[in-house]
């Protein structure tokens, strides 16, 4: 294998598989707890059933990859040809998976440079992508973080969920906005805000919650299009290109429906992929959840 720079990130980016392959970067699974059995995300447990056991309130928890996970990784990464790797990982806040591969990155015998992305979902997997096509350009380590970090900061995510209580649980959210939300009875649409998850407004039902989704969405999405042009170049040309990701967890005919109604809004529509989320996420959120990535190029 000719001289390159490997991309890794974790199981949470939730990246298309095709994407993956194509441009070899290598995800490392988080774990769920589900009763007294650790499952892989992606391989041993799905989205489906977490789903079922949340409906059941099955004790669910998640926890992060150990360094040795991460030590293994690298060390195959490395073997495999790569002079250099790019770790890139959600936020901190959320999990202590930044640490563990920043503790496996010190006995990795090639260089790592281990990325806190703030992120989440396909707001992290558009970082990876970012990291890996600057790589695949000839871009050396250090180019390819500053992709990663200049997607991160011009990319937004929003989700709705059907109760604020699954985040509660898990620490997510503050008690008192998650009760707030409880005896109001409203639908909360929140925003990842410096690696935290932050509520960003309160509508009284779950229908008029997603079209206000769908409107912030279309909105962020058309103020990166304007950044993009006024910008004359670079990235997407000058046109203002932007990617969108729609996940959901056992909300599939939703998320169809505003990811069509989000193709027909939207100018400069780059790619749109639809996913549902995979356990670790949805461990935090409960089946219901609706969310959108929107990613300026």
């Amino acid at each position: 294998m000719s001289r390159h720079v490997a991309i890794v990130t974790d199981s949470t980016a939730y990246l298309p598989r095709a994407a993956i392959e194509r441009h070899h970067i290598t995800a490392v699974p988080l774990t769920v707890v589900l009763g007294d059995r650790a499952l892989e995300e992606g391989t041993e447990i799905s989205a489906r059933s977490l789903a079922q056991a949340l409906q059941k309130r099955s004790p669910v928890t998640t926890s992060r990859p150990s360094p040795g996970m991460f030590a293994e990784t690298y060390r195959k990464v490395a073997a495999a040809g790569a002079e250099a790797i790019v770790s890139l990982h959600l936020s901190s806040v959320f999990s202590g998976t930044y640490d563990a591969a920043v503790m496996a990155a010190k006995e990795a015998p090639v260089p790592v440079q281990v990325v806190d992305t703030g992120m989440v979902a396909m707001a992290l997997g558009f970082c990876a992508l970012a990291a890996a096509e600057t790589a695949e350009a000839g871009g050396g380590a250090d180019e390819a973080v500053a992709a990663a970090q200049q997607r991160a900061a011009g990319t937004a995510a929003y989700f709705y969920v059907d109760s604020l209580d699954y985040l509660r649980r898990g620490g997510r959210i503050g008690a008192a906005q998650a009760l707030f939300g409880s005896a109001l009875a409203v639908k909360p649409i929140l925003q990842l805000a410096d690696g935290r998850i932050e509520l960003l407004e309160k509508v009284r039902t779950a229908s008029k919650a997603i079209a206000r989704l769908e409107e912030i969405a279309a909105e962020r999405a058309g103020e990166g299009q304007s950044q993009g042009k006024g910008k004359g170049g670079g990235q997407g040309q000058g046109k203002g290109e932007v990617d969108i990701a729609v996940h959901h967890l056992a909300a599939a005919e939703r998320a169809d429906a505003l990811a069509q109604r989000l193709r027909e809004r939207v100018a400069g529509l780059r790619e749109l992929h639809v996913s549902e989320v995979g356990a670790v996420i949805g461990a935090h959120t409960g089946p219901g959840l609706l969310g959108v990535v929107v990613s300026p190029r």
